[in-house]
């Protein structure tokens, strides 16, 4: 069987193209860079659309899509080499933290389709959770209240508020009930 050509979304329609270009040029490569401190990224990612709130730490080396489909709330963190590829919607409530290297992922592919549809669905990260480092998030993911993915986690779905998800061997469970002392 033949593929016919690859299905276009116009994901990007919500704004004009020169935007999208300065973005692309000159301030997603500038987010990306090592400059240290955050005061500088958020700057610029409020300048392209992000709804940021106070407190929040964004280190060096983040990759963000999209600045225009983001909101995060006040004192949460995002650690080094995030990648947030928000293809749709992606929602981080107060007090969340991304640790190193983790990935959200809004976009997928209908493999079912001839022409490979693309899939955006939105993820939201609510107030106190935890994706942990090398943690890769799926689309259409809620992650609840003070749940936790745990180190190296693959997750898609929803993830009960104050659980942990947890890859024992190679065979990924839900751990525990969260508690905080």
């Amino acid at each position: 069987m033949q593929l016919s050509k690859y299905n276009k979304a116009p994901w990007i329609a919500e704004r004009p193209k020169y935007f999208v270009m300065l973005w692309m040029l000159f301030g997603e490569p500038l987010v990306r860079s090592s400059i240290p401190g955050s005061k500088f990224r958020i700057l610029l990612l409020r300048l392209f659309g992000a709804k940021i709130g106070n407190g929040v730490v964004i280190k060096p080396r983040v990759q963000i899509k999209y600045p225009w489909k983001l909101s995060i709330g006040d004192n949460s963190w995002i650690g080094e080499h995030v990648w947030i590829d928000n293809l749709a919607e992606v929602l981080i409530g107060h007090d969340v933290c991304i640790s190193q290297g983790a990935y959200l992922c809004t976009g997928s592919h209908d493999w079912t389709s001839a022409t490979f549809n693309l899939i955006m669905q939105p993820i939201v990260l609510e107030a106190h959770s935890w994706v942990c480092a090398k943690a890769i998030v799926g689309p259409g993911s809620i992650v609840g209240q003070g749940a936790v993915v745990g180190l190296g986690c693959v997750f898609s779905g929803r993830l009960k508020p104050w659980h942990i998800m947890s890859v024992v061997g190679a065979k990924q469970i839900n751990l525990k009930k969260r508690k905080i002392v």
